[in-house]
């Protein structure tokens, strides 16, 4: 006969292995429920059409098909210069945010097997000339994108067709019709017609008094 001690400890024994496991089990699920809602860690890498093993810009120069152009450069001393349209001084605050979006032209995306004459690139809408001190490089840049975020560009050597940045390339494009010169050059005004002449007048003849 079994004595009534005996059935309590075992009674005992039982509650605390089944509390056991049913704290185990509530813990495990919870861990679980924050695996899953807890979103994986993603490393997106960005890469630039220019790279810094390029170096820093000292000469930029875009052109579009229709034959406008704007270029900038150092001078001697190591300041903005333009050279196209009108050789002048520039400014320098504007000549530096061009030369800083030159280095930071962000590749969306490259695309295969793509016709150049479908991007544009055949005849470009824009060519991009930049001097690096070591390197030149001419990038030509095609139409904008279907999605309408970004420009086709393919180096002028060839290789992959890749998408850039639309307020990248656009920021550049603004230059062909506002060059940043350092002042607002305005024409010099022209004498039109003939310059009126005066008429002499005749010598009033004195009458003597009798």
């Amino acid at each position: 006969m079994i004595r009534r001690s005996t059935v309590v400890y075992i009674l005992i024994l039982v509650v605390l292995v089944g509390a056991y496991f049913y704290i185990k089990n509530r813990s495990q699920s919870k861990a679980d429920l924050a695996l899953t809602l807890t979103p994986e860690a993603t490393s997106e890498t960005v890469n630039y059409l220019f790279t810094a093993e390029d170096g820093v810009p000292s000469s930029i120069k875009i052109q579009s098909k229709t034959g406008e152009a704007v270029e900038l450069t150092h001078d001697a001393s190591g300041a903005w210069a333009l050279v196209q349209p009108i050789a002048a001084k520039a400014d320098q605050g504007s000549a530096e945010a061009a030369a800083t979006q030159v280095e930071t032209m962000r590749i969306l995306n490259k695309v295969t097997n793509l016709d150049p004459g479908v991007a544009g690139l055949k005849t470009p809408e824009y060519v991009l000339t930049v001097k690096f001190p070591k390197v030149e490089r001419t990038v030509n840049i095609g139409v904008v994108t279907p999605s309408e975020n970004g420009y086709f560009v393919q180096d002028a050597s060839g290789g992959d067709i890749q998408i850039v940045s639309k307020s990248a390339v656009d920021a550049l494009i603004t230059l062909l019709t506002t060059p940043p010169y350092l002042e607002t050059l305005t024409p010099s005004p022209t004498v039109t017609g003939t310059p009126p002449t005066s008429t002499p007048t005749p010598n009033e003849t004195a009458t003597p008094q009798t």
